[in-house]
C-alpha cells in the first residue's frame, strides 16, 4: 500500500478531521475504514499531542500466489486469502492445480515450511497441487521438479533433500537430475535427464 492510499482511506467518509476538535474525532471509525481495506492486516489510528492525526498500518503478507481457473489471488501468513495487489507483486511461489478456496490448510502448512527456511525460500519458485492431493514442487537450481507427495514428515523430506544437494553440489551434476521423489521414508529417488 502506498501513503496516498492510507490517507484515501482515513478520508473516505468525505468529511475532513481537520479543525476539529479533538473530542469530536472518531478513532475507531476511522481505524475500521483503514481495516476494511482487503490488503490491511491491522491499523491504529491516534491523535498527536500537538494535533496531527497520525495511522500505523500494518500490511498482509503474501506467502503463496494462487494461479487457479477462478482467477489470481495470494495466500497470507495467516492462511487467508487476499486479492493481488495494483501496485506490487510479492516474489513468492506460484501455486497451480488449486480447484477451490477451501482447505487450503496443507498448503498453508507446506508455504510457511518453506517460508521459515532460508535455503527452501530461495530455491522453491513453484508448487503444484496433483488431483490426487499431493504437491510437486519447482526450484530454481537445476529446473528440477520435486515430487513432495503429501504434506507429511516435512522436517525429514526436506532434510533429506538438503542433503542430495550437498551431495551433487559439491561435483556440480545438479543438472544431470530431472526429477527429485521425497515420497519414500528417509530417501531421495531421483531421474537423470
Amino acid at each position: 500500500m502506498s501513503y496516498e492510499m492510507v490517507n484515501k482511506l482515513l478520508i473516505q467518509n468525505g468529511t475532513t478531521v481537520q479543525n476539529q476538535a479533538k473530542s469530536l474525532i472518531d478513532l475507531s471509525k476511522l481505524e475500521k475504514q483503514v481495516l476494511s481495506h482487503p490488503m490491511v492486516e491491522d491499523a491504529t489510528a491516534f491523535l498527536t499531542v500537538d494535533g496531527h492525526l497520525k495511522a500505523n498500518v500494518k500490511q498482509r503478507t503474501p506467502i503463496g500466489r494462487i494461479n487457479s481457473e477462478s482467477g489470481s489471488y495470494y495466500l497470507d501468513r495467516l492462511g487467508e486469502i487476499m486479492p493481488l495487489s495494483e501496485n506490487y507483486s510479492a516474489r513468492v511461489p506460484i501455486i497451480t492445480g488449486v480447484m477451490s478456496t477451501e482447505n487450503l490448510d496443507d498448503l498453508y502448512t507446506l508455504l510457511m515450511f518453506i517460508r521459515a527456511d532460508k535455503f527452501l525460500e530461495k530455491q522453491i519458485i513453484g508448487v503444484r497441487k496433483e488431483e490426487n492431493g499431493q504437491y510437486n514442487l519447482l526450484t530454481r537450481m537445476g529446473n528440477q521438479e520435486i515430487e513432495l507427495g503429501k504434506v507429511e514428515k516435512l522436517p525429514l523430506k526436506f532434510k533429506n533433500l538438503k542433503a542430495f544437494y550437498n551431495y551433487i553440489g559439491a561435483d556440480k551434476t545438479i543438472e544431470n537430475y530431472n526429477r527429485i521423489n521425497l515420497k519414500y521414508n528417509n530417501q531421495v529417488v531421483c531421474t537423470k535427464k
